[in-house]
């Protein structure tokens, strides 16, 4: 019992120093210290998206509390944007403006698990999903898979994640493309993945968070238009990463209506609604965004190239991050921490492959859309010159 001074034990371990080792060593270094750590973008979002362009002439009430399901002009264009991308129409009642990716996974973990239930998280995996799961006296189960999908069928993958199945797990958490590989499901995965989740009678949850940030010729179907996944998937967009608009704080959640009516009443519980003058912001981005997001996947890929090149590794198919296998770069003794340290010496921030999965430690995340292109090619030049001194 959780009485002063304690706080509860599920709030134990969650912290929001996540960097705290490494960041401290940066800031006690001094100077200039590139931060390829933090998923975000150096791109300006679309003009008409922007905080500033969002007056009140032209929006009476605008500081006013939105709609709790979220701003009707907001709910049209993301049913556009849905039919546009993935070719399904919505129903209206099933989508649910989010204050951000991030506060709409924590409400469906808060609607869908109870203390002692178990998720299935394929690792590597987003750091924040972990604790989202832990916050809410649910167990997160990490099972190694993204990085090794190659040469696998889709046999020996579903057999990976049903070998972790217990009577105590209720979902599996998707991301694709991916945070932080930058892979693309294959088919194949997609399917295991379904076959575990109907034998088992568990939900899904996509994150579909980079859906538009492909570097592949045509854009992947999205996990969740699938038919073995429509019925128990919960689907959670965001705005932060393909529209430059990380600040606004706005996402979407949807999916089948029984459960995005527990949704919608433990959304008003948590945040009620999502900022009013970042929805209307986020429909201009939606509806007008189309050349702006162009022109970023465009910029992104080549960053992503030239971040794989320095690593000598293939480049990822999507999202904003690439995901390093240090061992072949550390000196006899030596950890990934210890890596991820001389770099932090060079002047460059990395995040720990382990807050992305127990197994990880030996590897590092690394943001190639966090600064712009020739402070990317400072930061590489960097760390080419600490992969060369091992």
């Amino acid at each position: 019992m959780p009485r002063f001074p304690h706080v509860a034990p599920s709030s134990e371990g969650l912290s929001d120093h996540v960097f705290s080792r490494l960041a401290a060593r940066a800031q006690a270094r001094g100077g200039r210290v590139y931060p390829l750590h933090v998923g975000d973008t150096w791109l300006e979002p679309l003009p008409s998206a922007r905080a500033e362009a969002q007056r009140t002439d032209a929006f009476p009430r605008l500081h006013n509390y939105a709609p709790v399901q979220g701003e009707p002009a907001l709910i049209d264009a993301f049913l556009r944007h849905v039919e546009r991308r993935s070719g399904v129409s919505l129903s209206r009642a099933c989508v649910q403006v989010m204050s951000g990716a991030t506060a709409a996974l924590s409400v469906v973990a808060d609607t869908l698990l109870s203390p002692g239930d178990e998720v299935i998280i394929p690792a590597p995996f987003w750091p924040l999903i972990r604790g989202t799961v832990r916050r809410r006296s649910a167990v997160a189960v990490e099972v190694p898979f993204f990085d090794r999908l190659h040469g696998r069928t889709g046999a020996e993958l579903e057999a990976m994640l049903d070998a972790r199945v217990t009577e105590r797990t209720v979902a599996l958490y998707v991301n694709t493309p991916h945070n932080p590989t930058g892979a693309v499901l294959p088919d194949a995965a997609l399917a295991a993945i379904a076959r575990v989740a109907a034998r088992h009678d568990l939900w899904i949850w996509c994150d579909e968070v980079y859906e538009d940030l492909y570097y592949t010729p045509s854009p992947p179907v999205s996990a969740w238009t699938r038919p073995d996944f429509s019925e128990r998937t919960i689907v959670v967009h965001s705005l932060s990463k393909a529209y430059g608009l990380a600040g606004a704080r706005i996402g979407f959640t949807h999916g089948p209506e029984a459960a995005m009516g527990a949704i919608r009443g433990v959304q008003t519980f948590s945040t009620y609604c999502a900022p009013r003058p970042m929805q209307l912001g986020a429909a201009r981005a939606l509806d007008e965004g189309g050349a702006w997001i162009a022109q970023a996947r465009a910029l992104y890929r080549e960053a992503a190239h030239r971040t794989a090149d320095a690593f000598g590794v293939a480049p990822p198919e999507g999202g904003t991050f690439l995901f390093v296998d240090l061992r072949p770069f550390l000196r006899p003794g030596e950890d990934g921490m210890g890596w991820l340290e001389r770099c932090v010496d060079a002047g460059v921030l990395l995040t720990p492959g382990s807050a992305s999965g127990s197994d990880y430690g030996s590897w590092a995340r690394v943001c190639f859309t966090s600064v712009g292109p020739d402070d990317l090619a400072e930061a590489l030049g960097r760390i080419r010159a600490v992969l060369a001194s091992r």
